[in-house]
């Protein structure tokens, strides 16, 4: 009786430690599995935090600018590539203001004037200028000097009108002709005015180069040996002139309530471009 009574508790205590020991791996598997699913959903949590690269940003389109004018905006005395045209294209101060020049300008020309192919500034702008142009620059010009005050408004007005036929959205930027003397000569003064009452009567930007002093007091350095077209440094003048003449003109719209007056102040020539 006592043995079967042994036998039993012997027994009774193999089958706790069995339980115990399945309960132990029972519980150490689910540890194992909950482990397995946090890993899991720490992977999938990861990959849905990670964001796609920034896509670049599109590079802007370049306004498209028409360039009417006469041997002083050719390189007439220098070369094409050093004409301040070119050079704004070339080696802007701006990169990031996009300019793309397409210069129409011939030498001899004027709005009356007939220069080279028998251009004027109106044929110019006729071959020029497109539905897409978004700025229209007239530069001069000293060559219709001699010819009838009203025959130069009548040209000049003609020219602007023009313009705005083949591109409406366009701002016109409208330079008169230089002078590199305080005491210009009276019919030089009488194509700036013609040309600038015409300007005004379109609402273009109208700008003097006589009131800004451009070129005056340094004529040894910026005028080439003729004494009339910009040497290299010259043209590196004018192009510092007129890009930041164009940005301007570009910021304004499209027809301007009146003439943008240009200030007495003479301008500050740049260092001389070796």
């Amino acid at each position: 009786m006592a043995d079967n009574r042994q036998g039993q508790l012997g027994s009774t205590t193999r089958d706790r430690r069995g339980s115990r020991r399945r309960t132990a791996a029972l519980a150490a598997g689910l540890l194992a599995m909950a482990a397995a699913l946090l890993l899991a959903l720490s992977g999938c949590q990861g990959v849905a935090a990670a964001q796609p690269p920034a896509l670049a940003k599109a590079p802007a389109a370049p306004h498209k600018v028409v360039v009417i004018g006469d041997s002083l905006s050719t390189g007439f005395g220098t070369t094409a590539q050093d004409a301040w045209p070119n050079l704004i294209n070339t080696d802007p101060v701006d990169i990031d203001d996009q300019l793309q020049l397409f210069n129409a300008s011939t030498n001899g020309s004027g709005y009356v004037s007939i220069g080279t192919g028998n251009s004027t500034f109106g044929s110019q702008v006729k071959d020029a200028v497109t539905s897409d142009t978004q700025l229209v620059l007239f530069f001069g010009s000293e060559n219709d000097m001699g010819q009838a005050p009203a025959a130069i408004g009548a040209a000049a007005s003609a020219a602007f009108a023009e313009a705005k036929a083949k591109s409406p959205q366009a701002v016109m930027l409208v330079v008169g002709p230089p002078s590199y003397t305080d005491q210009p000569e009276s019919d030089r003064l009488a194509v700036r005015d013609e040309v600038q009452d015409a300007a005004v009567a379109v609402g273009a930007m109208f700008v003097d180069p006589i009131a800004q002093g451009w070129i005056m007091g340094h004529v040894d350095d910026l005028i080439g040996p003729d004494g009339d077209h910009p040497s290299v440094a010259g043209q590196h003048y004018i192009k510092a002139q007129m890009e930041k003449l164009i940005k301007e003109a570009l910021s304004q719209p499209a027809v301007l309530p009146a003439v943008t007056k240009a200030p007495t102040a003479p301008a500050t020539a740049p260092a001389v471009v070796k």
